[in-house]
Protein backbone atom coordinates (compact mmCIF):
# COMPACT_ATOMS: atom_id res chain seq x y z
CA UNK A 1 0.00 0.00 0.00
CA UNK A 2 1.25 3.33 -1.22
CA UNK A 3 0.81 6.92 0.76
CA UNK A 4 -2.08 8.34 -1.92
CA UNK A 5 -3.98 4.54 -1.46
CA UNK A 6 -3.41 5.54 2.38
CA UNK A 7 -4.82 9.04 2.14
CA UNK A 8 -7.82 7.87 0.32
CA UNK A 9 -8.56 4.88 2.30
CA UNK A 10 -8.18 7.13 5.28
CA UNK A 11 -10.59 9.85 3.51
CA UNK A 12 -13.60 7.29 3.20
CA UNK A 13 -12.99 5.77 6.35
CA UNK A 14 -13.44 9.48 8.16
CA UNK A 15 -16.23 9.93 5.64
CA UNK A 16 -18.33 6.89 6.26
CA UNK A 17 -17.44 6.49 9.71
CA UNK A 18 -20.53 8.65 10.20
CA UNK A 19 -22.29 9.35 7.40
CA UNK A 20 -25.09 7.04 6.96
CA UNK A 21 -23.71 4.67 4.24
CA UNK A 22 -21.45 2.02 5.93
CA UNK A 23 -18.11 2.50 6.43
CA UNK A 24 -17.00 -1.26 5.97
CA UNK A 25 -19.01 -1.32 2.79
CA UNK A 26 -17.39 1.44 1.57
CA UNK A 27 -14.29 0.41 2.40
CA UNK A 28 -14.19 -2.76 0.71
CA UNK A 29 -15.71 -1.39 -2.55
CA UNK A 30 -12.38 0.93 -1.90
CA UNK A 31 -10.38 -1.68 -1.67
CA UNK A 32 -11.74 -3.42 -4.64
CA UNK A 33 -10.98 -0.04 -6.76
CA UNK A 34 -7.53 0.17 -5.26
CA UNK A 35 -6.54 -3.15 -5.18
CA UNK A 36 -5.65 -2.76 -1.25
CA UNK A 37 -5.92 -5.86 0.78
CA UNK A 38 -6.99 -3.86 3.91
CA UNK A 39 -8.08 -7.55 5.45
CA UNK A 40 -4.89 -8.98 5.87
CA UNK A 41 -3.45 -5.70 7.65
CA UNK A 42 -4.81 -5.50 11.29
CA UNK A 43 -2.83 -2.36 12.30
CA UNK A 44 -3.80 -0.35 9.27
CA UNK A 45 -7.56 -0.61 10.11
CA UNK A 46 -6.97 -0.47 13.74
CA UNK A 47 -5.12 2.73 12.77
CA UNK A 48 -7.60 4.26 10.83
CA UNK A 49 -10.59 3.34 13.83
CA UNK A 50 -8.50 5.00 16.64
CA UNK A 51 -8.13 8.20 14.12
CA UNK A 52 -12.37 8.02 13.84
CA UNK A 53 -12.46 7.72 17.42
CA UNK A 54 -10.42 10.76 18.13
CA UNK A 55 -11.99 12.53 15.64
CA UNK A 56 -15.45 12.02 17.70
CA UNK A 57 -13.56 12.62 20.86
CA UNK A 58 -12.27 16.34 19.84
CA UNK A 59 -15.81 17.10 18.28
CA UNK A 60 -18.05 16.29 21.23
CA UNK A 61 -15.46 16.23 24.28
CA UNK A 62 -17.52 18.75 26.05
CA UNK A 63 -20.50 16.16 25.89
CA UNK A 64 -17.87 13.51 27.50
CA UNK A 65 -16.03 15.47 29.78
CA UNK A 66 -19.74 16.03 31.90
CA UNK A 67 -20.40 12.57 31.27
CA UNK A 68 -16.85 11.91 33.02
CA UNK A 69 -17.83 14.62 35.07
CA UNK A 70 -20.58 12.91 36.48
CA UNK A 71 -19.92 9.50 36.63
CA UNK A 72 -18.36 9.61 40.31
CA UNK A 73 -20.70 11.41 41.88
CA UNK A 74 -21.49 9.51 44.81
CA UNK A 75 -25.89 10.50 44.29
CA UNK A 76 -27.16 8.72 41.25
CA UNK A 77 -27.17 11.49 38.24
CA UNK A 78 -28.37 11.84 34.79
CA UNK A 79 -24.42 11.40 33.67
CA UNK A 80 -24.17 8.20 35.46
CA UNK A 81 -27.81 6.92 34.24
CA UNK A 82 -26.57 7.99 30.56
CA UNK A 83 -23.63 6.27 30.51
CA UNK A 84 -25.25 2.59 32.27
CA UNK A 85 -27.72 3.34 29.41
CA UNK A 86 -24.64 3.26 26.62
CA UNK A 87 -23.22 0.40 28.39
CA UNK A 88 -26.38 -1.07 27.80
CA UNK A 89 -26.19 -0.89 24.46
CA UNK A 90 -22.98 -2.32 24.34
CA UNK A 91 -23.97 -5.92 24.95
CA UNK A 92 -25.67 -6.81 21.55
CA UNK A 93 -22.61 -5.85 19.34
CA UNK A 94 -20.72 -7.53 22.44
CA UNK A 95 -22.27 -10.87 22.06
CA UNK A 96 -22.17 -10.39 18.09
CA UNK A 97 -18.94 -9.67 18.34
CA UNK A 98 -17.36 -12.91 20.44
CA UNK A 99 -20.46 -15.51 18.27
CA UNK A 100 -20.31 -14.23 15.11
CA UNK A 101 -16.99 -12.89 14.07
CA UNK A 102 -15.81 -15.07 12.10
CA UNK A 103 -18.59 -15.45 9.89
CA UNK A 104 -19.27 -11.84 9.45
CA UNK A 105 -16.12 -11.65 8.53
CA UNK A 106 -16.22 -13.77 5.76
CA UNK A 107 -19.11 -11.88 4.27
CA UNK A 108 -16.69 -8.72 3.46
CA UNK A 109 -15.48 -10.74 0.33
CA UNK A 110 -18.72 -10.53 -1.21
CA UNK A 111 -19.90 -7.26 -2.57
CA UNK A 112 -23.17 -8.70 -3.85
CA UNK A 113 -23.99 -8.92 -0.58
CA UNK A 114 -22.35 -5.70 0.59
CA UNK A 115 -24.62 -3.63 -2.24
CA UNK A 116 -28.21 -5.70 -0.81
CA UNK A 117 -27.21 -4.44 2.87
CA UNK A 118 -26.90 -0.72 1.04
CA UNK A 119 -30.21 -1.33 -0.51
CA UNK A 120 -31.27 -1.89 3.49
CA UNK A 121 -29.60 1.01 4.70
CA UNK A 122 -31.73 3.18 2.15
CA UNK A 123 -34.57 1.75 3.17
CA UNK A 124 -34.53 1.74 6.95
CA UNK A 125 -33.48 5.66 6.02
CA UNK A 126 -36.57 5.75 3.94
CA UNK A 127 -38.72 4.53 6.58
CA UNK A 128 -37.50 6.95 9.29
CA UNK A 129 -38.02 9.75 7.29
CA UNK A 130 -40.96 9.02 6.21
CA UNK A 131 -42.25 8.24 10.21
CA UNK A 132 -43.53 10.86 12.55
CA UNK A 133 -43.43 9.10 16.03
CA UNK A 134 -44.52 11.42 18.82
CA UNK A 135 -41.34 12.64 20.33
CA UNK A 136 -39.70 11.88 23.95
CA UNK A 137 -38.29 13.84 26.15
CA UNK A 138 -35.21 11.45 26.70
CA UNK A 139 -33.53 7.99 25.66
CA UNK A 140 -34.86 5.26 27.76
CA UNK A 141 -33.17 1.93 29.10
CA UNK A 142 -35.01 0.10 26.95
CA UNK A 143 -34.83 2.36 23.49
CA UNK A 144 -30.72 2.33 24.68
CA UNK A 145 -31.04 -1.40 24.50
CA UNK A 146 -32.75 -1.66 20.67
CA UNK A 147 -30.77 0.65 19.78
CA UNK A 148 -27.43 -0.87 20.56
CA UNK A 149 -29.58 -4.23 18.92
CA UNK A 150 -29.92 -2.53 15.97
CA UNK A 151 -26.16 -1.75 16.28
CA UNK A 152 -25.24 -5.16 16.50
CA UNK A 153 -26.92 -5.87 13.32
CA UNK A 154 -25.07 -3.45 11.74
CA UNK A 155 -21.70 -5.45 12.38
CA UNK A 156 -23.03 -6.44 8.42
CA UNK A 157 -20.77 -5.33 5.74
CA UNK A 158 -22.67 -2.62 3.63
CA UNK A 159 -25.38 -2.07 6.61
CA UNK A 160 -24.64 0.95 8.06
CA UNK A 161 -24.02 1.54 11.83
CA UNK A 162 -24.84 5.41 12.16
CA UNK A 163 -27.71 4.71 9.90
CA UNK A 164 -28.78 1.91 12.07
CA UNK A 165 -28.86 3.21 15.03
CA UNK A 166 -30.41 7.04 14.33
CA UNK A 167 -32.63 5.53 12.13
CA UNK A 168 -34.13 3.18 15.06
CA UNK A 169 -33.79 5.81 17.64
CA UNK A 170 -35.87 8.33 15.58
CA UNK A 171 -38.95 5.74 15.19
CA UNK A 172 -38.46 4.61 19.14
CA UNK A 173 -39.61 8.82 18.97
CA UNK A 174 -36.65 9.73 20.39
CA UNK A 175 -35.03 13.45 19.52
CA UNK A 176 -33.07 14.22 16.18
CA UNK A 177 -30.50 15.73 18.32
CA UNK A 178 -30.35 13.44 21.07
CA UNK A 179 -30.26 10.12 18.93
CA UNK A 180 -27.39 11.71 16.67
CA UNK A 181 -25.52 12.44 19.89
CA UNK A 182 -26.02 9.08 21.50
CA UNK A 183 -25.30 7.54 18.07
CA UNK A 184 -21.66 8.87 18.08
CA UNK A 185 -21.14 8.31 21.72
CA UNK A 186 -22.24 4.56 22.35
CA UNK A 187 -19.92 3.46 18.93
CA UNK A 188 -16.57 5.17 21.09
CA UNK A 189 -16.50 1.95 23.48
CA UNK A 190 -17.33 -0.62 21.05
CA UNK A 191 -14.42 0.45 18.61
CA UNK A 192 -12.22 0.46 21.42
CA UNK A 193 -12.95 -2.43 22.47
CA UNK A 194 -12.31 -4.26 19.22
CA UNK A 195 -9.39 -2.56 18.65
CA UNK A 196 -8.33 -4.02 22.06
CA UNK A 197 -9.15 -7.78 20.60
CA UNK A 198 -7.23 -6.81 17.49
CA UNK A 199 -4.48 -5.96 19.20
CA UNK A 200 -4.27 -8.86 21.44
CA UNK A 201 -4.98 -11.33 18.76
CA UNK A 202 -1.17 -10.56 17.54
CA UNK A 203 -2.27 -10.13 14.22
CA UNK A 204 -1.08 -6.36 14.82
CA UNK A 205 2.70 -7.86 14.31
CA UNK A 206 2.14 -9.00 10.97
CA UNK A 207 2.40 -5.15 9.31
CA UNK A 208 3.15 -4.57 5.89
CA UNK A 209 2.42 -0.76 5.56
CA UNK A 210 4.97 1.81 5.97
CA UNK A 211 4.91 4.29 9.02
CA UNK A 212 4.38 6.94 6.29
CA UNK A 213 1.32 5.72 4.82
CA UNK A 214 0.20 4.29 8.41
CA UNK A 215 0.70 8.04 9.58
CA UNK A 216 -1.09 9.50 6.07
CA UNK A 217 -3.97 7.41 6.63
CA UNK A 218 -4.46 7.83 10.48
CA UNK A 219 -4.56 11.78 9.57
CA UNK A 220 -6.63 11.97 6.91
CA UNK A 221 -9.16 9.95 8.86
CA UNK A 222 -8.88 11.74 11.60
CA UNK A 223 -9.39 15.45 9.66
CA UNK A 224 -12.05 13.88 7.20
CA UNK A 225 -13.91 12.03 10.42
CA UNK A 226 -14.10 15.20 12.39
CA UNK A 227 -15.49 17.21 9.55
CA UNK A 228 -17.99 14.12 9.00
CA UNK A 229 -19.15 13.96 12.79
CA UNK A 230 -20.26 17.45 12.40
CA UNK A 231 -22.16 17.34 9.30
CA UNK A 232 -24.03 14.36 9.97
CA UNK A 233 -25.04 15.95 13.53
CA UNK A 234 -26.26 18.83 11.76
CA UNK A 235 -27.94 16.90 9.13
CA UNK A 236 -29.76 15.00 11.57
CA UNK A 237 -31.10 18.13 13.07
CA UNK A 238 -32.44 19.41 10.21
CA UNK A 239 -34.02 15.91 8.84
CA UNK A 240 -32.50 15.23 5.79
CA UNK A 241 -31.65 11.82 6.30
CA UNK A 242 -33.51 11.06 2.92
CA UNK A 243 -30.24 12.46 0.96
CA UNK A 244 -28.19 9.39 2.02
CA UNK A 245 -30.98 6.77 1.08
CA UNK A 246 -31.04 7.74 -2.23
CA UNK A 247 -27.05 7.74 -2.40
CA UNK A 248 -27.01 4.00 -0.21
CA UNK A 249 -29.49 3.21 -2.97
CA UNK A 250 -27.50 3.80 -6.10
CA UNK A 251 -24.11 2.32 -4.61
CA UNK A 252 -25.81 -0.49 -3.61
CA UNK A 253 -27.39 -1.29 -6.91
CA UNK A 254 -24.38 -0.23 -8.79
CA UNK A 255 -21.70 -2.70 -6.26
CA UNK A 256 -24.37 -5.47 -7.27
CA UNK A 257 -24.32 -4.89 -11.03
CA UNK A 258 -20.60 -4.12 -10.95
CA UNK A 259 -19.79 -7.35 -9.42
CA UNK A 260 -22.24 -8.96 -12.06
CA UNK A 261 -20.51 -8.15 -14.95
Amino acid sequence: MDTLQAILLGIVQGITEFLPVSSSGHLQIAKELLGVELSDNVTFDVTLHAATVLSTIAVMWREIWKLLSGLFSRTFNDEQAYVLKILLSMIPAGVVGVLFADRIEALFASLPFVGFMLLLTAALLTFAYRARPREKREISYRDAFLIGCAQAVATLPGLSRSGSTIATGLLLGNRKEEVAHFSFLMVIPVILGKMLLDILSGDMAAMSVGAVPLAAGFVSAFTVGALACRFMIDIVKRGKLIWFAWYCAAAGIISIVGSLL
